[in-house]
């Protein structure tokens, strides 16, 4: 299949199964004597419930039963916890108010759940949820995230005042205020990460099963790993975690939404032990604007200090982060640990201070996207330099050669007080303006003009830092229809982990990879995992098959021995062969492996034969880092943005298939351009959500993008022993201030130095009709 570093685009694996339609989504499953769940929803962004009437409701045709909070209060079922906790800049906790699974006095967004209506079909169960009477006294909403502090506006929470939710910093201030205090030049700027809605291919669904006689639940379920949701569903329910199940098949998409606990999971599991039948909710694409975790959603004051000779030396930001209504899963860590951690990205700052401010807004929760926090940080860093080099009118690829962490400095401790073990950034840059050609672009710039088309070109360098668990499970069994069953710890979402991790086993043990599966997303077969998120899964997993194919060799060579009647230090392993040294004997794995297997029914020491399992410890994070390079035209009569030249040049570590790796750049490219052109979320001033579909809500489209050029890099990584660094998270990092960049660059000469994301056409028309008219005047 492949070799480490020698790179091969080997097709997936798991291709032929999806574009035959035979992959298997959670809707897909249905179970014996299966009834439908629908939820009843807030209209309200925020209101006190006065009373809920479900007497004509629950005798509808079909209906079984239907749920409110007052039921799962008596059933002791507990709420959804935040798994994160945080202090305060004075050493306080932060807040952490309640969040139940339904609705209990109060409703703090739209489409925050109310009640749940269960019926024999999912018709019956719309529509006798539409006979539902609820009482509600609507109060005022807090829903812009610029003034949602402010003296006067509602309150959300008790457990909040003012709506702040944490007051956290990390950094230096002493330090930083001291290299300000003796800058020969600062530059700051004000900025929004807009708030975007996740959209994943596939939507959540929620199939719940109880087993009367040993008390076990299952649940069918999208996710990015089954075993936190087991943890924490064990907790909700005060039950011990044995008594779950949580299966996993393929998923249409993550982009970290799928990781979190949701209120549908918990109801439908309540649902299913109480009514004695399997339990399935399916979101609508209308509910999942609603109720998926919304991205991003940050309001940001930054500032760069630099010294006479243009070296940066600080960094100060203030953040104010949107978590919406309730604080979800992972919320307050995004803008806070995870971001902040690569603001001084790639450059040779000397002190970094960062102040973070939680907002509860009466909004969809937020909470981790595909880059979570990184792409935000890398935003404000890559904007501050822009706008510092035309201010001090030195190009903007010029001003990062002179601040980029050389070559020969690794490792390298940035001023956030992360270790860089490896990285050739300055060339890595070069190779991208190299591709694009970014010094006879003015040429290009001419042309365009000549059309009446505005072009410009922008750059950015991006540092990734990559996240999760801090161990990994693999699991390698030879089973008796001759195949190899590995079964791993994390979670494919469309990625490629089939091909990828089947490619190491082929090559470690020699065995072909039509003979291998890979086995994932069961909380029975496989008792732990870190699942898949902070793009951990080829180093943490890569780990795993590492050790664990190591201890297949070692127990192989001990039967081999045997087999060959020679001392187990005789013999040695390559290409799926054991052999006696220095001889032409030998025999392959398969044959050991079916030994063995033989052996352990009677008694054999090695009681698995050679099924092994290990447990990896990950030693270090990895920083994939990378420079996109964006040229666009702008038509100044529409405000229509076209990207027509993008190119990135990645270094992604040792690079086990570049075709999943290009893959992967492709999608993030895409979010991340989607994100600076064409998403946004929009709420009125009560909280109403006017971007609720499609119609109102721009996706990327194939036709919006030229070819993404994609040129690796290779810088291995020293912290682990494939060498790799994480791919899932990078495209999505580098593109926006990429894209933002080259708007920017397109609208200079009108006095232009910053847009903010989303620079959608009747944005940028407004922009320069209006800067024409001032220059006129």
């Amino acid at each position: 299949m492949t070799k480490f570093g020698q790179s091969q685009p080997v097709r997936r694996v798991e291709d032929q199964r999806f574009i035959t339609g035979k992959g298997r989504y959670a809707d897909d499953i249905s179970l014996p004597d299966m009834v439908q769940g629908v939820f009843l929803r807030s209209p309200h962004a925020h209101a006190k419930i006065l009373k809920i009437d479900t007497t004509e409701a629950k005798q509808a045709p079909g209906v079984l039963a239907v749920y409110t909070a007052a039921d799962l209060t008596a059933a002791n079922i507990g709420v959804l916890p935040c798994m994160i906790p945080l202090k305060n800049r004075d050493g306080s906790l932060r807040a952490d108010p309640p969040r139940p699974a339904l609705a209990d006095g109060m409703v703090r967004h739209v489409g925050d759940p109310v009640a749940f209506v269960v019926a024999e079909t999912a018709a019956q169960a719309r529509d006798a949820a539409e006979l539902i009477e609820v009482d509600y006294d609507s109060l005022p909403a807090a829903a812009n995230l610029a003034t949602a502090m402010d003296t006067g506006q509602p309150q959300i929470w008790p457990e909040a005042p003012n709506n702040r939710v944490f007051d956290w910093e990390v950094g230096d201030k002493a330090k930083v205020d001291g290299l300000f205090a003796g800058a020969a030049k600062t530059v700051k700027l004000t900025l929004e990460n807009n708030r975007i809605i996740v959209a994943s291919m596939e939507a959540r669904v929620s199939l719940a099963a109880f087993d009367k006689q040993t008390g076990r639940f299952a649940l069918h379920v999208p996710t990015q790993g089954v075993w936190v949701l087991k943890k924490t569903l064990a907790k909700i329910f005060n039950l011990p975690e044995e008594k779950f199940a949580v299966y996993t098949d393929d998923v249409g998409g993550g982009f970290g939404m799928k990781i979190f606990i949701y209120p549908e999971q918990v109801l439908t599991l309540f649902a299913a032990r109480a009514l004695g039948r399997p339990v399935k909710w399916t979101s609508e694409r209308s509910e999942a604007f609603l109720t998926d975790t919304h991205g991003r959603a940050n309001l940001t004051h930054a500032e760069m200090a630099l010294d006479k000779d243009n070296h940066f030396l600080a960094l100060r930001v203030h953040n104010i982060a949107d978590m919406g209504a309730y604080l979800s899963t992972y919320a307050p860590m995004i803008p806070t640990m995870a971001g902040t951690k690569v603001l001084s990205s790639v450059y040779r700052f000397q002190a970094v201070h960062a102040r973070v401010e939680g907002v509860f807004t009466n909004t969809v929760p937020v909470d981790a996207y595909r880059g979570a926090g990184r792409p935000e940080s890398n935003y404000i860093m890559e904007r501050l330099i822009d706008i510092a080099a035309r201010e001090l009118k030195i190009d903007r690829a010029e001003l990062r050669r002179k601040n980029y962490i050389p070559a020969d400095a690794f490792p390298w401790t940035s001023a956030m007080n992360l270790v860089y073990d490896s990285g050739d950034f300055a060339n890595t840059a070069e190779t991208a303006l190299k591709a694009i050609d970014w010094a006879g672009f003015e040429t290009r710039r001419a042309a365009s003009a000549k059309r009446g088309l505005r072009r410009g070109i922008g750059m950015a360098y991006y540092l990734e830092a990559t996240g999760g668990a801090p161990t990994e499970r693999a699991e390698i069994r030879f089973a008796e229809d001759g195949l190899v069953d590995v079964y791993v710890g994390t979670q494919s979402t469309g990625q490629g982990h089939e091909t990828a991790y089947t490619g190491i086993i082929s090559e470690l043990l020699g065995i072909s990879a039509d003979m291998i599966r890979i086995r994932q997303g069961d909380s029975d077969m496989i008792p732990t995992g870190g699942g898949t998120g902070g793009a951990r899964s080829l180093y943490s997993q890569g780990g795993a098959l590492l050790s664990t194919s190591d201890a297949v060799i070692d127990k192989g060579k001990a039967m081999a021995a045997e087999m060959l009647e020679t001392a187990t230090g005789d013999i040695e392993f390559a290409a799926g062969r054991f052999a006696v040294a220095g001889t032409d004997r030998g025999i392959g794995i398969m044959e050991v492996a079916a030994e063995a297997r033989k052996r352990a029914g009677v008694g054999y020491d090695q009681a698995a034969g050679l099924d092994t399992a290990t447990d990896h410890q990950i030693q270090a994070i990895t920083f994939p880092n990378g420079c996109h390079a964006c040229e666009v035209e702008i038509d100044p009569a529409t405000g229509v943005t076209q990207v027509v030249r993008y190119v990135v040049a990645d270094d992604m570590g040792r690079v086990i298939n570049p075709t999943i790796v290009k893959g992967q750049i492709h999608g993030g490219v895409v979010q991340g351009v989607g994100q600076a052109i064409y998403e946004h979320v929009v709420y009125d001033n009560d909280g109403q959500l006017l971007t609720g579909s499609f119609t109102d809500y721009c996706l990327p489209r194939a036709d919006n993008f030229p070819d993404i050029e994609v040129i690796l890099c290779e810088v291995p990584c020293k912290t682990n022993p494939l060498g790799v660094k994480g791919a899932g998270e990078a495209g999505a990092v580098g593109s926006a201030p990429a894209t933002i960049s080259a708007i920017v660059d397109a609208l200079a000469d009108l006095g232009v130095s910053h847009v903010d994301m989303p620079a959608t056409p009747l944005k940028l028309w407004q922009l320069i009709n209006e800067r024409q008219t001032q220059a006129a005047e």
